[in-house]
């Protein structure tokens, strides 16, 4: 059975306002993922996402582009213990 895995990510740059997080869903959706993405007032995006050692790497790499619109200037990158504490992936509010 494949390793599963927990990241947090805080995504900088012009990535919000350009459909960040509602992209990052679908990928995450493609990949099996699990989790939440949010917008932060210091205008970052705040992503946790859960699932497949192999498939969150494909997403943190998508995470370090983004969609078309956005320009990723840096994502800082934790690894936390895996939870299974979500159903699906999310969109989230503004978080503080």
């Amino acid at each position: 059975m494949a390793e599963k895995i927990r990241i947090h990510l805080f995504v900088s740059g012009r990535v919000q306002g350009v459909l960040f997080r509602q992209h990052a869903r679908a990928r995450a959706l493609e990949l099996g993922l699990k989790g939440w993405a949010r917008n932060l007032l210091d205008d970052r995006v705040e992503i946790i996402a859960e699932g497949e050692k192999e498939n969150i790497e494909k997403f943190i790499e998508w995470c370090k582009k983004g969609p078309p619109m956005a320009k990723v200037e840096h994502v800082a990158v934790s690894f936390e213990g895996y939870k299974g504490e979500f159903k699906d992936f999310s969109v989230r509010e503004f978080g503080f």
